[in-house]
């Protein structure tokens, strides 16, 4: 319990990446840091911003056409900073967190505005967080990677 305290208060205090905010606007691509490489691929519900960082993370936004992010999607060797990837959310991670014992498998939180799952281990962390209500009719949310 308190290395998960600790390891949260470092990933707070870490220089944020250019990732999206859930439920808020996508991040610029222009104001990442080095060694970050995107793409971007849009279909007629959504577009998906993809980017990779320095670490190596993979991060995936999900961006409805009114410019909210829905859904957010990870997977790297190490997690990316979750702070800057859920906003305001990011609580609830970590109040998730904090309910259950270090080690025991798959983080998976539901609540009718929220979920997130988190899985990995060290070298391959992977996971997916997304505002239900947000997801365009006919997608579905099990379906983004």
């Amino acid at each position: 319990m308190k290395f998960v305290k600790i390891a949260l208060a470092i990933a707070t205090l870490l220089p944020l990446a250019s990732y999206a905010t859930l439920g808020g606007a996508p991040g610029a691509a222009s104001s990442a840091p080095k060694g970050l490489r995107s793409m971007l691929q849009t279909t007629a519900a959504y577009s998906v911003h993809a980017s990779v960082d320095a670490d190596g993370v993979t991060v995936r936004e999900y961006t409805l056409p009114d410019n909210v992010v829905f859904a957010v999607t990870w997977q790297g060797p190490v997690r990316p900073d979750m702070s800057a990837l859920l906003g305001s959310y990011f609580q609830r991670f970590v109040s998730a967190g904090e309910g259950r014992a270090h080690g025991t498998g798959p983080m998976i939180e539901r609540s009718g505005d929220l979920v997130i799952q988190s899985a990995g281990r060290p070298g391959n962390f992977f996971g997916k967080a997304y505002i239900p209500r947000l997801v365009p009719a006919g997608v579905n949310a099990d379906d983004l990677q």
